[in-house]
């Protein structure tokens, strides 16, 4: 029986479209503001059409030495061209990037967690050191 971590892909960013993207500086200040940025398609373009699309990104954070990770962000992606006339007839296509700020006092992991509604599943992970 195949479990949630059996669900979960993953593949160098630069030769797969679905792979999350963590964009962050490798060190921060403890309690200093960290910007980062998460993208489904930085190399290689998804499509983002009303049929194959990345519907959402969930960002989540673990501090070292704990068990269980914090939901930091989570985006939904709407707009995949559809409209009232047919398919990709709108015009409006959302792209899946996500840019957000956090702070923390602990070293740890940003884990991303692209879904594509074709092929699943799709995770990156970050480490990030605090000085």
């Amino acid at each position: 029986m195949a479990t949630a971590k059996d669900l979960v892909q993953s593949a160098d960013w630069k030769t797969e479209k679905h792979v999350p993207v963590i964009e962050a500086a490798d060190t921060t200040k403890k309690g200093e503001a960290l910007d980062v940025k998460v993208t489904v398609g930085k190399e290689i373009s998804h499509p983002n059409t009303t049929e194959h699309y990345i519907a959402w990104i969930s960002v989540y954070f673990l501090a070292d030495g704990e068990k269980f990770s914090y939901q930091i962000a989570r985006t939904e992606f709407a707009s995949h061209g559809a409209s009232a006339q047919g398919a990709n007839t709108s015009g409006i296509y959302t792209q899946p990037s996500v840019n957000l700020t956090i702070k923390t006092e602990k070293s740890g992991s940003l884990t991303a967690i692209s879904y594509c509604n074709i092929h699943g599943l799709w995770e990156s992970t970050k480490k990030v050191t605090v000085e």
